[in-house]
């Protein structure tokens, strides 16, 4: 290593060395010419002597110069001199090449920066992160499942049924009300169990990390540790060790502080408080506080583990799948009524820590990836672009290369130079693509990346060395063409070509790249055309409500004991206020999020062996005015009424789906189903049955998975499944009234419980994201890929015309009118179109069958899109080809005759 520093210095010292040499040299003659004179010889034949004996001397120059530098360094500084000539001459070419792959290298480093951060990159301060996995759970029955949420008791399961595994941690995600009084806001936080921070090489930057001593059942201990932002956003970075701060309903001791950009594994807001999960647990509710460590009816876990080493995949996973079997026989002995998921082939999955590039990835994390496969294809577009470019320009120069061929300069050498030339640009737009994705970057980071200010391509090396290995792609592909066209070019011909002999020439490989960038474009446009139908059919579905005018106000109980006659006091003080609201319609108590989460019991109903083998049957508790808020028509029978009260008789509203589904060929009405009470149920005592008293139309909340399987129970008559939302119908945009109408109703509120309001239109909205994605993305990058490919068209119909003059003159001055010569250019471009045309709508349909499970009532085989497709490339193929077309027509035949 020393020499070689020593020879690269001496490389950089190379003008000195030079005239040292030159000096020496110098020396040596004067010293022979000495010796001569000395012998008798005169001066000009001892000068004659001295330079015979010396030799040649400039090859005794280029042997010193090649012993103290390396020969490939300064056949490359010589390379890179000549190419940055060639594209000082040429700023046109130059400025054209660099955009375009500033483009596409920008658009694919954007791409995976993000892509990279939700999918691939590993955890910060993750401790092998190879041995780490999350725990998945697949079954069948009674249809096909995905889950990664379980009970706790599950996985206390886990841990004694398995030995795979060298570690465990469990953990839970939510958004909770932190603080008190003005100050108290909804944070994410983080519910985990003393291993949790093991899986981690972290260390907290004040204090402590709780230990497995404060995260026992059945209470743990009442104690959080702050993540490094939230503690410098809320505390200004002061020592807050001993404090106290009030998570959800309990006050927690402050114990430690973590370190910065310490997310751990969450995937959405990055956690703000971690504590025990224990402890959690104990404080869910009534119903919860002792039975969540030792029942199986609630779903709130999630868990990683570290696989041992040696131990294959194959292994860990039969092992899961047995653990996972023996808890649900565990299970329904406790729980009866269980479905036996042992008949759906159920199995667990040790996967990947990232649930979006885990098994059955979600529609979202599907599109990114067929997102990510699209900048790619700009980027093959760009490359075929500067290909044809430098093509050009080759054929241009083609006399030139000839005649340094005839001078003895091997084709290995242009070839390198070439190259050189080529990659040289590459990075040039390398850099400019280093911008483009910082600022695309960032405006996709706000949009998928939760904590998006971290986000920086300049200082992410694994986005960088992306950006470098696409400019060296790019770099290689474009000089592709201009390569293979050099190895077959004829010298001779060459040689004899003049300016009227050979000035256009015909290339296939020129016109092959062109129909390579218009069938990209038709397989991207066609991609967005698909998007844009299918949003619009998620846009415009019946959903079964109406969510345009609802406004979702979530009461966090805190404060209050669920139940309890202060907080019914409160659910009923509060719903009396917002029914005074004048900017409110209608307004109605809930169980659960209309859209975000759901709840399901166990069912039983005479003549039906297993109500859950026919499919999952969502409930929702509701006050009287729910089918009117959410505007859900009732199609036959009644609604839910005031009537309906504690001592009324039990009724139910169930959807029109769930009729079908239970009574295919009776009515539903009149019908009596029993629900499983969550406890706690006095022993002996039998739940009464419910009558089916009305038919609501389906509301479908999730329109990726959801069945329209859907019952309505009144509140007053089931108070144990609580009111969680509060539902407002506005008269006019819920957005604007939403910060008014929290603020006036927690004034409503005695105790500490908090509001938090937004509209319900922004949940729903969630659920078409993916479809929004793929839209957006797919027309953005397909009108950059026309864009490109366009001007491509352009600039090879633009150089034909040019290298054509003479022949169009001849034709003119031969009687051709104005209308053939435009014909004849314009015709040139709509058979490259054409072709490009046929060849995208074969790849568009060979890659339809992957694209289909991303659409939504959409054929990936849509004609009307394929055709809109075509016509549109072949409007921009005449609109590219119109301009040097009629400079072709009105050019003067004299002049073009007479040049040579």
């Amino acid at each position: 290593m020393r020499e070689l520093f020593t020879r690269f210095l001496d490389l950089f010292r190379r003008g000195k060395l030079d005239g040292e040499l030159k000096d020496e040299i110098s020396f040596h003659k004067q010293m022979l010419e000495r010796d001569a004179i000395a012998s008798g010889a005169n001066p000009d034949d001892a000068a004659y002597a001295a330079h015979r004996q010396l030799g040649n001397i400039t090859g005794v120059r280029e042997r010193a110069r090649d012993a103290w530098s390396f020969a490939w360094v300064e056949t490359l500084m010589q390379d890179l001199r000549y190419a940055f000539r060639g594209l000082r001459r040429a700023p046109g070419f130059t400025a054209a090449a660099v955009i375009t792959l500033g483009l596409g290298i920008g658009a694919n480093a954007a791409m995976f920066g993000v892509i990279d951060r939700l999918m691939f990159r590993p955890v910060d301060y993750l401790k092998d992160p190879a041995s780490v996995r999350r725990v998945y759970f697949q079954t069948n029955f009674p249809r096909h499942s995905t889950n990664t949420v379980f009970p706790y008791t599950r996985y206390l399961d886990f841990q004694k049924m398995t030995s795979s595994f060298s570690e465990f941690a469990g953990f839970s995600l939510n958004l909770a009300v932190v603080g008190v009084g003005d100050e108290a806001r909804e944070e994410p936080t983080a519910a985990v169990t003393a291993s949790f921070f093991n899986f981690f090489d972290a260390q907290p930057v004040a204090g402590r990390f709780f230990s497995a001593a404060e995260d026992q059942p059945p209470t743990g201990a009442l104690v959080a540790v702050l993540s490094y932002a939230y503690w410098q956003s809320h505390y200004g970075g002061r020592d807050v060790l001993g404090q106290t701060i009030k998570i959800r309903d309990y006050d927690c001791t402050i114990i430690g502080i973590a370190p910065p950009n310490f997310t751990g594994v969450a995937e959405g807001p990055p956690p703000s408080i971690y504590f025990p999960i224990t402890t959690y647990g104990a404080n869910a509710g009534p119903w919860a506080a002792t039975t969540y460590y030792t029942n199986y009816n609630w779903d709130w876990t999630q868990a990683m583990v570290r696989v041992k080493p040696g131990v294959s995949l194959t292994t860990a996973n039969a092992d899961l799948t047995n653990a996972f079997i023996r808890s649900r026989v565990l299970a329904r002995a406790i729980h009866p009524n269980f479905t036996q998921v042992e008949k759906g082939d159920p199995h667990g999955i040790a996967g990947p820590l990232k649930t979006a590039n885990g098994p059955d990835a979600g529609l979202e994390a599907r599109t990114l990836l067929w997102v990510t496969g699209v900048a790619v294809i700009v980027l093959l577009i760009a490359c075929a672009n500067v290909a044809n470019l430098f093509l050009a320009r080759a054929l241009r120069r083609r006399r030139e290369v000839a005649l340094r061929l005839a001078l003895g300069v091997s084709k290995r050498r242009l070839l390198a130079q070439s190259l050189t030339e080529s990659l040289l640009l590459s990075f040039i737009g390398c850099a400019v693509g280093i911008a483009i994705a910082q600022w695309g970057g960032t405006a996709l980071a706000k949009y998928f990346i939760p904590d998006s200010t971290q986000f920086s391509v300049v200082t992410d090396w694994r986005t960088l060395a992306v950006a470098v290995g696409a400019a060296i792609l790019a770099g290689v592909l474009a000089a592709f063409g201009p390569v293979v066209f050099a190895q077959q070019e004829d010298l001779a011909k060459s040689l004899k070509s003049g300016v009227r002999e050979g000035t256009f020439v015909r290339s296939r490989l020129r016109s092959g790249l062109l129909v390579v960038q218009g069938a990209l474009s038709v397989v991207l446009l066609v991609g967005a055309g698909l998007f844009i139908k299918s949003l619009g059919h998620v846009q415009n579905m019946h959903l079964g409500f109406d969510a345009s005018k609802v406004l979702q106000v979530t009461y966090n109980r805190r404060g209050v004991t669920f139940g309890d006659s202060v907080e019914q006091g409160e659910i009923r003080r509060l719903i009396a206020a917002a029914q005074r609201l004048p900017e409110v319609e209608y307004a109605a108590w809930v169980s659960s999020s209309v859209i975000e989460g759901s709840t399901t019991q166990n069912l039983s109903i005479r003549g039906i062996d297993s109500v859950s083998r026919l499919g999952r049957f969502d409930s929702q508790t509701a006050t009287p005015d729910y089918f009117a808020a959410m505007q859900t028509r009732i199609l036959r029978g009644r609604g839910i009424t005031s009537a309906d009260g504690p001592n009324a008789p039990k009724v139910l509203v169930v959807s029109e789906g769930m009729a079908k589904r239970i009574w295919p060929t009776e009515d539903a009405i009149g019908q009596c189903i029993t629900i499983a009470l969550p406890p706690p149920v006095a022993v002996g005592s039998v739940p009464p049955c419910a009558v089916i008293v009305g038919i609501a139309e389906d509301a479908v909340h999730n329109p990726v998975a959801d069945e329209p399987y859907r019952y309505y129970m009144p509140l007053d008559q089931y108070p144990q499944f609580g009111a969680g939302r509060l539902l407002l119908r506005m008269r006019g945009d819920p957005a604007r009234a939403t910060e008014s109408v929290r603020s006036t109703l927690q004034k409503e509120i005695a105790s500490l419980s908090f509001l938090t309001a937004r509209p319900l239109s922004d949940l729903v909205d969630r659920q078409r994201r993916s479809w929004q994605i793929g839209a957006m993305m797919f027309v953005a990058f397909g009108l950059l890929a026309l864009i490109v490919a366009s001007v491509g068209l352009y600039g090879v119909i633009a150089y034909n015309v040019g290298q054509r003059m003479h022949e169009l003159g001849v034709r003119v001055a031969l009687g051709a009118q104005p209308g053939n010569i435009l014909g004849l250019i314009v015709g040139q471009g709509m058979n490259f179109a054409l072709a490009g045309v046929v060849l995208g709508v074969i790849l568009a349909l060979v890659a339809s069958r992957w694209l289909q499970p991303l659409l939504y009532q959409q054929s990936a085989k849509d004609p009307i899109v394929y055709v809109g497709v075509a016509v549109v490339l072949l409007f921009v193929a005449i609109a590219a080809s119109t301009a040097p077309a009629l400079r072709a027509a009105k050019a003067d035949p004299n002049a073009a005759l007479r040049s040579d």
